[in-house]
């Protein structure tokens, strides 16, 4: 949900190449492989499902007010419970 806020609109395609890893190693030289397309294109269905995300026009999904707003409210409270136990981090806006 964090890439689709700081890069949308981002498809499945873009997204399964972020995730993705690298294979062989042993005998032969390690390849870069893409991830599983199906578990994040269910990921981004429950996220549509749950209005926290929208498809925009053939570029892939952005997010809408709402899964803005939800995810603002949740880095502010990561914050406060972070500026509690370490409160250096308050210098930080």
């Amino acid at each position: 949900m964090r890439k689709i806020y700081i890069y949308g609109p981002i498809g499945t395609q873009q997204l399964r190449a972020d995730y993705g890893g690298r294979t062989g190693g042993k005998v032969h030289r390690e390849h870069v492989r893409e991830g599983s397309g199906s578990n994040i294109r269910k990921i981004m269905q429950q996220l549509e499902t749950a209005g926290l995300i929208e498809a925009s026009k053939n570029k892939g999904r952005i997010m809408t007010k709402d899964g803005r707003r939800t995810l603002d409210k949740l880095a502010g409270e990561i914050q406060e419970e972070l500026e509690k136990k370490m409160p250096e981090l308050k210098k930080y806006p």
